[in-house]
């Protein structure tokens, strides 16, 4: 299980990441620099395969929320560098909860239940359905209002499954 944590902050700059020495990856990964205005920075390794909510184009000035996995190895340098899994540009139309969610649909860290209507699409990262419960699964969650009850409940706008 993908231990998912985040960090939010504003874009201070977008580079080209080198992986290998003999170039055949150049141009494929970027390294993305964010501060959070409270002297916090991380830098982000964003890859190919980090998938970003709605493919929205990030560039420098914007708000995000990179989630990374928390269990995963990484250099101890400073700023830190993550491996970006999830990338969010900040909108103020929807919320985005990326979380393991259970067999009642309610996110690992208690705070947010999912209520499914029959309209709620459900997708992979690869847009297409997935035709499957996604209970017990990680789950990127794309919303709007919730109920100020404890946890949260919200219908999704829509569900990607992190398999």
């Amino acid at each position: 299980m993908v231990n998912f944590q985040a960090f939010r902050g504003t874009v201070t700059m977008i580079s080209d990441f080198m992986i290998g020495a003999n170039g055949e990856s150049e141009g494929c990964y970027t390294l993305m620099s964010v501060d959070n205005g409270m002297g916090d920075s991380v830098n982000f390794v964003v890859s190919p395969s980090t998938y970003f909510v709605d493919q929205e184009m990030v560039a420098i000035g914007d708000q995000v929320s990179g989630y990374y996995d928390g269990n995963a190895p990484v250099p101890l340098i400073y700023p830190p560098q993550y491996r970006a899994l999830v990338m969010v540009k900040d909108s103020p139309y929807q919320n985005v909860k990326v979380d393991y969610f259970d067999s009642q649909l309610v996110s690992s860290d208690g705070q947010l239940k999912l209520n499914l209507s029959p309209f709620t699409p459900i997708l992979l990262t690869n847009g297409q359905a997935f035709t499957r419960n996604p209970a017990n699964r990680n789950l990127i969650v794309i919303y709007g209002p919730t109920t100020r009850s404890i946890p949260a409940q919200t219908t999704p706008y829509k569900i990607v499954v992190w398999c």
